[in-house]
């Protein structure tokens, strides 16, 4: 498998991660939009260190592993695949978050040739079970640190990690629009179900419980 990266998708990828940790954190951190805004008076340079740098550790790194794992798959069955950003949607995800709202469609991976329903959905699952698998990677420093009492950047790190990887597993299979879950549904009820029902429950879960 022949894995290449042109100087544009690597610009895609490398502004998609940096856009969508800014955006989460001034969506985390509302006193920092407040500061940018005008309505409030300073706020800690540290706090928002840390916060952007959970979000990039976390938000972006499994946007970035997400859209990896369609393109791999997707080379795999042999496609011609890269990603694109849509820096349009990259900018509503900023501007978005300044007013306390975040809606963060960044981009795709975009494949073509010739290929069947079943290398479609599977090149479409993909993602989401990347997610569920790093939901797993840290859920275990998660329940470490649950028990031991363990805060701070760790505990963001783990809890940030966790939740984020929940939420884009349930969102992307929905089975609607563009998203994977529709592509999943098309080639196999059977798996959407398997894989759908739980992620979608563990993403509201996440979203209301973590």
């Amino acid at each position: 498998m022949n894995l290449t990266f042109t100087r544009q998708e690597l610009q895609d990828l490398f502004v998609a991660w940096l856009a969508l940790g800014l955006a989460f954190t001034l969506l985390l951190e509302p006193r920092l939009t407040d500061a940018l805004l005008g309505t409030v008076g300073g706020v800690s340079v540290g706090v928002v260190i840390r916060t952007l740098v959970v979000s990039l550790l976390t938000v972006g790194v499994a946007f970035l592993l997400h859209e990896l794992a369609h393109k791999v798959v997707a080379i795999r069955f042999g496609q011609v695949a890269a990603f694109k950003a849509d820096y349009r949607m990259l900018g509503f995800a900023i501007v978005g978050a300044l007013v306390g709202f975040l809606f963060a469609a960044p981009g795709a991976v975009v494949h073509r040739g010739r290929i069947t329903p079943k290398e479609n959905g599977l090149i479409a699952l993909a993602g989401p079970v990347t997610n569920i698998g790093l939901a797993v990677v840290f859920l275990v420093p998660y329940l470490a640190f649950a028990t031991s009492g363990v805060g701070g950047f760790l505990w963001d790190l783990a809890s940030r990690g966790l939740q984020i990887n929940l939420l884009l597993a349930g969102f992307n299979m929905i089975p609607f629009g563009p998203l994977d879950g529709r592509k999943v549904r098309e080639w196999s009820t059977g798996v959407f179900l398997v894989v759908a029902v739980p992620s979608i429950l563990l993403g509201i879960g996440a979203l209301f419980v973590l």
